[in-house]
């Protein structure tokens, strides 16, 4: 079964039709304001790679975008949180009553963004859905994905964007 991802109203993100291979793995529902605060970070980083998480509801519903600090030794090419911060984003979901259900970083230097061998290779959370942004074309493309560490693959996923209440 082959479903389309919505996109916003503005041609902020690219459209790819994608199929959901791992059913057990939540459609993560991302608010407008959501897709353009992980953009928005991600041009603010760049050329340096951003990364976040994104905590939320049991259903998938995303409630808060947590902007980590990038500390990796080479961030123009990999992504490494600061402990503090992760701590931290983990003690406020907690507090909120959320669960992680994904982590972002971009790529700026990608057009259509894929997992890297280093993505794949650090991918410890089989549970949350990883997303990428893509900053090399004229508008930035978010994109995401189950990753395996332990299998060495991904699979695209699709995730929904939901308009916010008042635009």
């Amino acid at each position: 079964m082959t479903r389309t991802r919505r996109v916003l109203e503005r041609p902020s993100l690219s459209a790819h039709q994608v199929a959901k291979p791992f059913p057990w793995i939540l459609m993560i529902g991302l608010k407008q304001a959501h897709v353009h605060e992980i953009i928005s970070h991600a041009r603010e980083e760049s050329p340096r790679e951003c990364c976040g998480l994104i905590g939320g509801k049991a259903d998938g519903s995303a409630q808060t975008i947590y902007r980590m600090r990038n500390v990796a030794g080479d961030p123009l090419v990999t992504y490494e949180a600061a402990p503090e911060d992760l701590f931290a984003a983990q003690r406020v979901m907690r507090e909120r009553g959320e669960q992680l259900l994904g982590i972002y970083h971009s790529h700026p230097r990608a057009k259509n963004p894929e997992p890297s061998r280093t993505d794949i290779r650090l991918a410890y959370y089989p549970s949350a859905v990883y997303f990428i942004v893509g900053l090399d074309d004229t508008e930035p493309c978010l994109r995401a994905f189950h990753i395996s560490e332990r299998e060495g693959r991904w699979e695209q996923v699709e995730f929904k964007i939901i308009a916010d209440p008042n635009p």
